[in-house]
């Protein structure tokens, strides 16, 4: 019995862990912090939007199997990350219609 505890609580943190790898990714991805690897911002809009598709994808195939904690860090993460997601994309147009000359 010791040992599923044990393992439950493990779970839970690895799911988090998980979640929070997929954020930062995805944050990588906008934009938002540097590369590790490369020391560069690098904005990636379609990487990004495939990362917060993974993550709403497994909001949906673990829903009613989460515990509220994690349950909301899902919800939270999603939401901060379609928002911010938005934001890059109008961003992205506004700096595409200015003229060239500014």
């Amino acid at each position: 019995m010791q040992e599923q505890i044990d393992d439950s609580k493990i779970f839970q943190f690895l799911f988090m862990e998980l979640v929070y790898s997929f954020q930062n990714m995805a944050i990588m991805q906008l934009g938002k912090i540097v590369n590790p690897v490369t020391s560069k911002v690098e904005k990636n809009l379609p990487q990004a939007k495939a990362t917060i598709d993974m993550l709403r994808m497994l909001k949906e195939k673990t829903k009613n199997n989460l515990s509220p904690e994690e349950e909301k860090l899902v919800e939270q993460v999603v939401l901060n990350l379609q928002l911010n997601y938005v934001d890059e994309v109008e961003r992205d147009k506004k700096e595409a219609e200015k003229p060239k000359s500014e």
